[in-house]
């Protein structure tokens, strides 16, 4: 994926799409960390445990209840 800055106030920015920020369980409020090497920028989604948690909890309950669902459809 090619993407473009765009200006945003005196600032430039970098537009994320949304599958994007839903593969990474990012939005709006998510902090990110920017590692670079003078080359590269690298950005993470910092998440805390208990929203990780949360998720992964959620996760669970939809596998544990729609589980054989999903396996037919994916067949």
């Amino acid at each position: 994926m090619v993407k473009r800055l765009v200006k945003h106030g005196n600032s430039y920015a970098i537009i994320l799409d949304k599958p994007v920020l839903e593969l990474l369980r990012a939005g709006p409020d998510t902090p990110f960390e920017i590692v670079s090497d003078g080359r590269s920028l690298v950005l993470t989604p910092v998440h805390d445990e208990e929203t990780t948690k949360k998720f992964d909890d959620a996760v669970a309950r939809v596998h544990e209840r729609f589980g054989r669902a999903m396996k037919r459809l994916a067949e």
